[in-house]
């Protein structure tokens, strides 16, 4: 079979999704005027704005070698982002080979390492692509060296061990067997994914079967479920039927329609073969890691375990005084519905819900990973009230509580290493290894419990002038490392209902950093701004001057205010405390304190206290 399945797998930015554009551009899969966004396999609004891959997608391309036959390669397009890694070991799967990128100045970086881990544990053997070779600061031969020590440290076989290489750069659109090339094509590595990637070796005569690894919903067609056949062949109006992962059979149904990928396109096919990624419409229940397979099967394929959720939030439904003024969708039925729809399709992520049904426990693999999410809920018209992340803990071995560690990767200017090691030591971390990553840059790798680094990543940008970079995966769960430092500042809190007063305001600015506006509407227990002192303050910032007949003796001096610290979702996720809540709308975002009323704080914490 003239077939390839091969998954581009790398860190976040070393360029997977710029190299599959180019190789969509130079196999004929667009024509030469036809306009096509940049980065088109980000097709998300979330990853367009962010400029990251959120979501695996399959594509496809054809491409025939010079005066040779035609060859489909079925390329899968990876996230990098190690929040999204749950992606990436479903992926892994349907392919028979990996392209592993990496940074020609950034080497080798956690997810590198993760993703490399994943897909040598499954015996595939990576062609080793060291990307952007034309940047000022490339170091190639270290770069080369360190993907080396990975693939040792990480127990690749001598196969593996024997991985070809290229040195391409994906904007400029070439790759080459040699270091010093800086013109081109990218023919060598589709001649090095020929060459080097296995055809499925698949049994195509045995009944057909088929494990989901994507879920998609479409309005005319329901279910869409994605993955690769794994034998066998499978025609339009066949009967199928789904497995659980014991044999059980969950439903029975047929395959009312087969759409393979073309390009950005997903065309329908009469039929499909064993090594075929496909996407197959007809079932209503069946949801990724079941097996669909013909009537007569009834042994599950087996899939890639998932490594477990480490971090979790409290999503509830929106009680604040300004509930229902800017969602449609509001209440718990509602929110639960599209919470166990996610969970289902994206096996990184549990949902629990509480027994007062009002809330639900939502845990998933970081911050960002539920950031996107609980963002796409509030674009979809969803009220939400989200609680500070906090870590899932879990009794040891020996007794003893234990807690997720993470690798936190820094490169920072030599100049902030001091100051981000005295921030990391305060946080429990452990510096593992320190070196310098030319430029003026210093490498600091740390072994850290995730607990200490929720809220660190905006500290960590002031005080390394927005220069430094944080790269983070978990790394395993070890001893619970005690209490550890939070927020030093308190808050100040609005003590009453109605709009800022710029009157007020401007008085308020010396007690702190105030997060509102002159006209922005306010209500009881609402967070305003942040206090200098380290004790929360109730305060007016609704006060408005008092108008007398009595002339002052001077003029009155025109108020200016100081622009508000405005934070975007994920800051003010990071920022609350166990006892604040993030208020979050279609149009806004506000902080509160999880009891309005100050009486009730003032109980919750005393009972705390007694606790």
């Amino acid at each position: 079979m003239n077939l390839r399945n091969v998954a581009i797998i790398a860190h976040v930015d070393h360029g997977k999704t710029t190299l599959v554009d180019q190789l969509f551009r130079q196999s004929g899969t667009f024509r030469d005027n036809q306009r096509v966004e940049e980065r088109a396999m980000d097709s998300n609004d979330l990853e367009k704005e962010r400029g990251i891959t959120i979501l695996a997608k399959p594509t496809s391309i054809d491409w025939a070698p010079e005066g040779g036959e035609s060859v489909r390669i079925n390329i899968v397009d990876t996230p990098g982002h190690a929040d999204f890694g749950g992606e990436v070991e479903r992926i892994l799967s349907m392919v028979d080979g990996v392209v592993l990128l990496v940074d020609s100045s950034e080497g080798a970086m956690p997810q590198t390492k993760f993703v490399t881990g994943k897909a040598l544990a499954l015996g595939l053997r990576p062609i080793v692509v060291v990307n952007k070779v034309d940047r000022p600061d490339a170091r190639i031969q270290e770069v080369l060296d360190e993907v080396f020590d990975l693939f040792v440290t990480l127990d690749a076989t001598d196969e593996q061990l024997d991985f070809p290489v290229l040195y391409a750069s994906g904007r400029n659109g070439y790759a080459s067997d040699d270091m010093d090339a800086r013109e081109g094509t990218l023919i060598p590595l589709f001649q090095k994914i020929v060459d080097h990637v296995p055809p499925p070796a698949l049994d195509q005569d045995a009944p057909f079967t088929f494990l989901v690894t994507l879920l998609d919903r479409d309005n005319f067609l329901g279910r869409i479920l994605t993955g690769r056949v794994n034998s066998g062949v499978v025609k339009t109006n066949q009967a199928i039927h789904a497995l659980d992962m014991d044999g059980n059979v969950i439903e029975a149904g047929r395959a009312s329609k087969i759409m393979s990928f073309r390009g950005l396109d997903r065309v329908p096919v009469d039929e499909a073969r064993a090594g075929d990624i496909i996407s197959l419409a007809g079932l209503t229940v069946a949801t990724v890691a079941n097996t669909i397979a013909d009537t007569s099967v009834s042994e599950p394929i087996q899939a890639q375990p998932i490594d477990p959720p480490t971090l979790s939030m409290r999503f509830a439904v929106n009680d604040s005084p300004m509930a229902g003024r800017e969602g449609s969708k509001v209440t718990s039925r509602m929110i639960r519905d599209r919470l166990l729809r996610e969970a289902e399709s994206n096996v990184a992520i549990k949902v629990t819900e509480s027994a007062d049904k009002d809330s639900f426990e939502v845990a998933g693999r970081g911050e960002l990973q539920l950031g996107v999410l609980i963002e796409t809920m509030r674009r979809e018209g969803f009220e939400l009230g989200i609680s500070r992340p906090r870590v899932l803990f879990r009794d040891g071995e020996g007794g003893g509580r234990e807690e997720p560690y993470e690798t936190v990767v820094i490169d920072v200017d030599e100049e902030f290493s001091g100051t981000v090691v005295e921030k990391m030591n305060l946080r429990k971390a452990e510096m593992t290894d320190m070196r310098p990553s030319g430029g003026g840059k210093t490498r600091i790798t740390f072994s850290a419990p995730s607990r200490g680094l929720i809220g660190y990543h905006g500290e960590f940008l002031s005080d390394t002038r927005g220069t430094g970079i944080m790269n983070r995966l978990f790394e395993k769960y070890g001893p619970y490392k005690g209490t550890i430092e939070g927020r030093k500042n308190g808050v100040l809190i609005s003590n009453g209902t109605g709009e800022a007063n710029a009157y007020s305001l401007n008085s308020l600015e010396e007690r702190g950093t105030l997060f509102v506006g002159h006209g922005e509407a306010l209500y009881e227990g609402m967070i305003i701004g942040e206090n200098a002192k380290t004790d929360d303050l109730e305060v007016n910032p609704m006060k408005a001057k008092q108008l007398t007949n009595i002339r002052s003796s001077g003029k009155d001096d025109a108020i200016r205010l100081t622009p508000p610290r405005k934070m975007t979702l994920e800051q003010a996720i990071a920022y609350i405390d166990d006892d604040e809540m993030v208020e979050v709308t279609p149009k806004t975002i506000r902080l509160r304190k999880r009891h309005l009323d100050p009486n009730e704080r003032k109980r919750a914490s005393r009972s705390k206290q007694a606790a």
